[in-house]
């Protein structure tokens, strides 16, 4: 049987939509080189901002002559400085996100391929890592457009489990991720979310802890399955054996009127709790299912939380 042709993570079209956002940060974080993006510091490039009184010390070669040839007076000319951005893209590869149709990882490569585009045509500083368990891949430091085939390939060659790691540890991930990424800047983490707690590692709140902070500017996005909102939906009917995709564990079910209730309570109240969970750390929060066009939830929804713009 011939091999069915996946999709390109990013099209001419989207890519042209996207050509006119650029990444935007709530937070003033400093980048490390000079680049498009304007900072309400006063710096020493090219654009002209503002003019104040001179003082002695200040370097005479900002001196405005013109200005004090008119006034008799001297003023120091101010430009805007210029400043890259880091941006930290982080994708769950654990095994319960190859599920779903349309399948979660495809939707949030497709995702992360979108705010990495962006990030590079802008100049900003991009991050990539994907996680299970741990931080298990990672390129860093890509700027500007000639990354972006890099960029793609790596998301390509993301697979579930292809480490061995399937089962998902969200604060080993995060520790790891603290430490591997010291630079302030925006980091973006795209996961469905399903990390059973313990008393060891903790519950979200527990892992999030590590990217909050004046270091970062967090978002979390939650994606789902149409099949994991309504189970009907993935053939969940009758009597059943369900296999965790991450740890193996088993239960048998008989599905009822009653049981698809108190799952969707459960997931309801599971889903608040991960919100609540960012909230509190200080992480801007978009829930999402893979039924609605990425296009719309980066153009739309991201926009709408201030990441695009």
């Amino acid at each position: 049987m011939p091999k069915i042709a996946t999709p390109p993570l990013l099209t001419p079209e989207f890519m042209s939509s996207l050509d006119r956002l650029d990444v935007r940060s709530r937070k003033m974080l400093r980048g490390t080189v000079q680049g498009e993006r304007r900072s309400k510091k006063r710096g020493a490039s090219v654009e002209f901002a503002d003019y104040r009184n001179y003082v002695v010390g200040d370097d005479l070669r900002r001196i405005d002559w013109n200005l004090y040839a008119r006034l008799d007076k001297l003023f120091l000319r101010l430009f805007m400085e210029e400043e890259d951005l880091s941006v930290s893209l982080v994708l769950d590869v654990s095994g319960s996100m190859d599920y779903g149709d349309p399948n979660k990882l495809l939707y949030a490569k497709r995702m992360v391929a979108a705010l990495g585009y962006v990030a590079l045509t802008h100049y900003n500083r991009l991050n990539l890592y994907s996680f299970s368990d741990t931080v298990l891949e990672q390129r860093t430091g890509m700027r500007g457009r000639r990354p972006v085939p890099e960029m793609l390939a790596f998301l390509e060659g993301q697979q579930p489990g292809a480490s061995g790691a399937v089962r998902g540890d969200l604060a080993a991930a995060c520790r790891r991720l603290s430490a591997v990424q010291r630079k302030p800047g925006i980091v973006v983490l795209v996961s469905d979310f399903w990390d059973k707690p313990s008393i060891e590692k903790g519950d979200v709140s527990d892992a999030l802890k590590y990217l909050t902070g004046e270091k970062y500017d967090g978002y979390a996005v939650q994606l789902l399955s149409p099949q994991e909102v309504d189970p009907t939906r993935g053939g969940v009917v009758g009597d059943l054996r369900l296999t965790d995709l991450e740890d193996g564990d088993t239960a048998e079910v008989s599905v009822s009127k009653a049981l698809l209730a108190k799952y969707q309570a459960n997931l309801e109240a599971y889903c608040q709790s991960v919100r609540a969970a960012c909230t509190n750390r200080g992480l801007s929060y978009l829930a999402a299912t893979t039924d609605v066009p990425v296009e719309r939830v980066v153009l739309t929804y991201l926009r709408e939380r201030g990441l695009l713009g």
